[in-house]
C-alpha cells in the first residue's frame, strides 16, 4: 500500500503547479562548511524564493487547484509566518481574499509580510496549534476555504518539488538530505519522492529539543501532542503534526536529530559565513542537525570517500532584532566560546596572575565587581576551538588555586546572569572609573594590566568582545589621592583612548560605593 501510495504522490510532485509563483532555486556547494565538516555540503536555497520561503510552493499548488466559487468566497490560513506569505501571494495572484490567523509571537517581520502582500491579519494564541483552533472558528463562520499549512496532499506535494529539483540538480549520489520539521509538510514532500527515485539516500529530519512532536510520535508510532513547544524556532513551533505527515514520515523517513537553540544560532553563522545570508532559525534548523549528525557518524563512507549531504535552507524571515541573541550565543553553539565562574583571592597581584594564565586565549567577555574582602567572582568568556579544551582550561585554573565553575552549558547563566554581575558595593572606595578604547588584538588586555601600578586595585571590569577593530573596557580602580600624579603619567604611558566616568549619573545610581 505504501509504494502505491508514493507512486500517486510521484505523480502529484510531477504534475504540481508552483513556477506561476516560485521559482526554482539553486543547490549551492557550501565551502566553509565542507571543510569544516569533511564532507561535500550543498544548501537547497529555499531562502531566495518571493516570501524567502518554501512555503509558497504547496501554499500556490493547493488554491491553484481550488474551484472557482471557493476562490469567490476566499481562503483561510493559520500560520508562524511563512505558510501566512505564501497564502497571501498566492491570493494577490489568484485574485482572491486571505486571511490569515497568526500566534501573537509571529516576529513583526513576518506579519508586516503578509500584510503587505495584501491579507488580512488575526493575531490569536501563542502556538501555530491555537491559532489553527481560532482559523477553524472563523473558517465556518464566514465560508472561507482552509488552506492547512501541512496536513494537505496538495500542500505537500507542493513541497516535495523541493525533492525534485535537488535530484535534478546533482545527479551523483547524495548520502543524506536534511529537512527542518514542524508539522512535516515539507519532509512528507521530500521523503515520498526521494524514496521512490533514490531510496539509498537517507532522509533525515530535524527538530528543536523543545519542539520535538515529529521525534516523539515516530518514537511512540502515534501522534502525540506536545503540552508546550519551544519560541525560538517559531517557524516549527508545532504542538502536533499532521496525520498525512505523519503516515509518510513513517512510511519514508529514516532518522530525527534534534538539536538546542545554541547549535541553531551557530548554523545560522554558518549559512551566513558561506552565503552572506542570514536563515531564520527553522531556516537554519537543517543545517544545524547535518552537523550533529557528522559529529555523531563521522564525515566519511564506510569505503572512506567523502559523504555528500544536501541540507534544506528553508527560511530567511528572520526578526532582526534577533540577532543580537543568535550572535551572543552562535560562539557558544559552535563550541567556540566558553563561559566560567572564576573565584581570586582578593590580594595584590592575583588579577594580574590570573590573567597571565589565560595565556593565548582571546578573551571574549570579562565581568567583575568587587564585593567580599577575601575573594573576587569573575564571569569570564574566553575563545576555545572545542569543548575539550574549555574543560582543559578549567582544569588549568583549579590547579593554580582558582576555583572554576564551567557554565558553557548553563542556561541561566547564559542568557541572564552574564548582564548583572556587578552592583554597589561598599569596598569601593576612592574608586575612578574610567572607559577605555583599545586595538582589538591578543595581548592588549596584559598590556594595560601590565602599566598598571600594583598597588592600585581593580574593583570593577567589564569587557565584551563585540567583533569590532576595537575593543571596549570599563574599569574601576581603587587610587589613593596622593597618587594623582603616577595616575596620570599611567593614563599617558598607556596611549589608549579614554573618559573619566567616575561622576556619570548612572554609575552613581547603580554602581558607587555604597555607604552606611
Amino acid at each position: 500500500m505504501g509504494a502505491a501510495m508514493g507512486s500517486d504522490y510521484l505523480r502529484k510532485i510531477l504534475t504540481a503547479r508552483v513556477y506561476d509563483v516560485a521559482i526554482e532555486t539553486a543547490l549551492d556547494r557550501a565551502p566553509s562548511l565542507s571543510r569544516r565538516l569533511g564532507c561535500e555540503v550543498f544548501l537547497k536555497r529555499e531562502d531566495t524564493q518571493p516570501v524567502f520561503s518554501f512555503k509558497l510552493r504547496g501554499a500556490y499548488n493547493k488554491m491553484a487547484q481550488l474551484a472557482p466559487e471557493q476562490l469567490a468566497k476566499g481562503v483561510i490560513a493559520a500560520s508562524a509566518g511563512n505558510h501566512a506569505q505564501g497564502v497571501a501571494l498566492s491570493a494577490r495572484e489568484l485574485g482572491c481574499r486571505a486571511v490569515i490567523v497568526m500566534p501573537v509571537t509571529t516576529p513583526s517581520v513576518k506579519i508586516e509580510a503578509v500584510r503587505n502582500w495584501g491579507a488580512e491579519v488575526v493575531l490569536e494564541g501563542d502556538s501555530y496549534s491555537d491559532a489553527y483552533a481560532h482559523a477553524v472558528t472563523l473558517q465556518q463562520a464566514q465560508g472561507l476555504t482552509f488552506v492547512h499549512p501541512f496536513d494537505d496532499p496538495d500542500v505537500i506535494a507542493g513541497q516535495g518539488t523541493v525533492a525534485m529539483e535537488i535530484l535534478r540538480q546533482h545527479a551523483a549520489p547524495i548520502d543524506a538530505i536534511f529537512v527542518a520539521v514542524g508539522g512535516g509538510g515539507l519532509i512528507a514532500g521530500v521523503a515520498a519522492y526521494v524514496k521512490q527515485l533514490r531510496p539509498e539516500t537517507r532522509v533525515i529530519g530535524v527538530q528543536t529539543r523543545d519542539s520535538d512532536a515529529m521525534s516523539q510520535s515516530l518514537e511512540r508510532g502515534a501522534r502525540v501532542t506536545l503540552p508546550e513547544v519551544g519560541l525560538f524556532s517559531d517557524g516549527t513551533a508545532v504542538k502536533q503534526v499532521g496525520e498525512e505527515t505523519f503516515r509518510l514520515a513513517q512510511l519514508y523517513v529514516d532518522e530525527m536529530v534534534l538539536v538546542d537553540t545554541d547549535a541553531v544560532c551557530a548554523a545560522i553563522k554558518d549559512v551566513y559565513e558561506d552565503t552572506r545570508a542570514i536563515e531564520e532559525p527553522a531556516g537554519a534548523l537543517a543545517i544545524a542537525g547535518m552537523k550533529a549528525w557528522v559529529a555523531q557518524h563521522g564525515p566519511k563512507r564506510a569505503a572512506g570517500s567523502p559523504r555528500t549531504l544536501v541540507a534544506i535552507a528553508c527560511g530567511a524571515n528572520m526578526n532582526f532584532d534577533r540577532l543580537r541573541f543568535v550572535s551572543e550565543r552562535s560562539e557558544i553553539g559552535e563550541q567556540r566560546e566558553a563561559v566560567f565562574a572564576v573565584t581570586i583571592p582578593e590580594e595584590r597581584g592575583s588579577f594580574k596572575r590570573f590573567c597571565g594564565l589565560l595565556g593565548h586565549h582571546n578573551v571574549t567577555e570579562f565581568n567583575y565587581r568587587i564585593a567580599d574582602e577575601q575573594a573576587a567572582h569573575i564571569f569570564l568568556g574566553l575563545q576555545v576551538s572545542s569543548r575539550q579544551e574549555a574543560t582543559e582550561i578549567a582544569d588549568a585554573l583549579v590547579s593554580a588555586g582558582f576555583a572554576t565553575l564551567d557554565l558553557s552549558d548553563d542556561e541561566v547563566a547564559k542568557s541572564h546572569l552574564r548582564h548583572m554581575v556587578g552592583g554597589r558595593s561598599g569596598l569601593a572606595r576612592n574608586e575612578r572609573l574610567y572607559r577605555f578604547e583599545f586595538p582589538e588584538r591578543p595581548g592588549a588586555l596584559m598590556r594595560f594590566l601590565s602599566h598598571m601600578n600594583p598597588s592600585w586595585n581593580i574593583s570593577l571590569f567589564h569587557y565584551r568582545n563585540h567583533g569590532a577593530d576595537y575593543g571596549r573596557i570599563l574599569v574601576g580602580m581603587q587610587v589613593p589621592e596622593n597618587d594623582e600624579q603616577d595616575f596620570e603619567a599611567f593614563l599617558t604611558t598607556l596611549g589608549y583612548p579614554h573618559w573619566d566616568e567616575s561622576q556619570h549619573p548612572a554609575y552613581q545610581l547603580f554602581l558607587g560605593c555604597q555607604t552606611g
